[in-house]
Formats: C-alpha cells, structure tokens, sequence
C-alpha cells in the first residue's frame, strides 16, 4: 500500500473507486467525527478515539466500523472479514456506487458515534499467560546477578521466548548451549526474535 499524506491523495491513489469514496466521505463528513489519516488510510475519530475508516481495495470498497461489533445490524450489512479472528472490527463492503444506500450508511455511521460516547469497546486482550523460568536457567539467574537483572527487565513476551527455547530442547546438553547462546542477547536487552521481527 501506497504511503499517503492526506485524504485526497488516498483517494486519487484508488481512483477506480473514487467517486463512490468520496461519496462515503461525504456521508462521514456531515456528522462530528474528525477526519484524520491513520495507516495512509481515511480514518474518523470523536475524542481521539477510532470510529470508523474507509478503505479501497482492487475489487472492492467500504466502511471499516472499529467497535462494529456493538451495531444493531438490522439491515445485515456488515461483515467480519476474519471470523474467528477479529472481535470488535465489522465492515461494510461495496462493489459498486449503485451499493451504496446513503441513509443506511448514515444511520449506521450515527450508531457508532453514539455507541463511542457510551464508551462501548472491546480492548485487545493481552497475553497473561505466566512466564514458566526453567530450572536449569534459574540456576545460572541466581548465581549471576548482572544476568538476572538484565532478564528481569526484559518485557514478558521477551522473557517467555527465551524460556520456550530452552524448555524445546529434549536433551540437557542442548538447554545449555542455549542458556550459553541466549546469555549475551539477555544482557543486550534483546529478545530471541528480535532481529527477524525489523525485517
């Protein structure tokens, strides 16, 4: 996808939807959502908080509702583009300007503005799940305390990576030609993964 700088652009970028975008921006437009440009795409927002986006793609086009999950749906316009998979983000797919009924996508845009104000949202869960320190690193942490420190101010994620890896390896000798291997990245600060995830 192509970095935009402002609404206009995103919108001259997915020409072949033009007219029938800028339709839709109208329809956003009239109500008191800002627009402002998130991800290079149009995106609205009341009180800082995301409410809805457009988006254009090369056979279609829509609505992107952020807590769509919450709308009353009465017309069954809305779909989840990853069941299963996303919680609170509903869409409203077009193929066509013929699709687009102005007042319905307005009632619904209005819904969502009310449904911000009542603060209903679904937040990203985090990751609770409890950080396992293998023994045999627990043994090195508690008689080297510059390693311990160094593992201890690591994130969770960071830390639960480390702790996998060696808990994988079957044999003994292998969990400790990785505690050697994984030390010097502990006391840099890095996680396991770290140089594949700025790829």
């Amino acid at each position: 996808m192509k970095k935009v700088s402002s609404v206009e652009e995103y919108i001259e970028v997915n020409a072949h939807f033009g007219e029938e975008l800028s339709i839709l921006r109208d329809i956003i437009n009239s109500t008191e959502l800002e627009e402002t440009l998130k991800w290079s795409a149009p995106t609205y927002t009341l009180d800082g908080k995301n409410v809805v986006g457009l988006g254009a793609f090369k056979n279609h086009f829509g609505i992107w509702f952020f807590q769509g999950v919450f709308l009353k749906d009465e017309a069954k316009l809305l779909i989840n583009a990853q069941e299963n998979k996303t919680k609170a983000l509903r869409q409203m797919r077009f193929e066509s300007k013929a699709d687009i009924n102005k007042s319905a996508v307005l009632k619904y845009v209005k819904e969502a503005i009310e449904n911000q104000r009542l603060g209903k949202e679904i937040k990203p869960q985090r990751n609770t799940k409890a950080v396992v320190i293998p023994i045999e690193l627990k043994n090195i942490l508690s008689t080297n305390q510059e390693l311990k420190d160094a593992f201890k101010s690591l994130a969770p994620g960071k830390q639960r990576e480390y702790c996998e890896h060696i808990i994988e390896a079957k044999r003994e000798a292998t969990k400790q030609s990785r505690i050697k291997k994984i030390t010097p990245m502990i006391l840099k600060g890095v996680g396991l993964y770290d140089k594949y995830k700025n790829c």
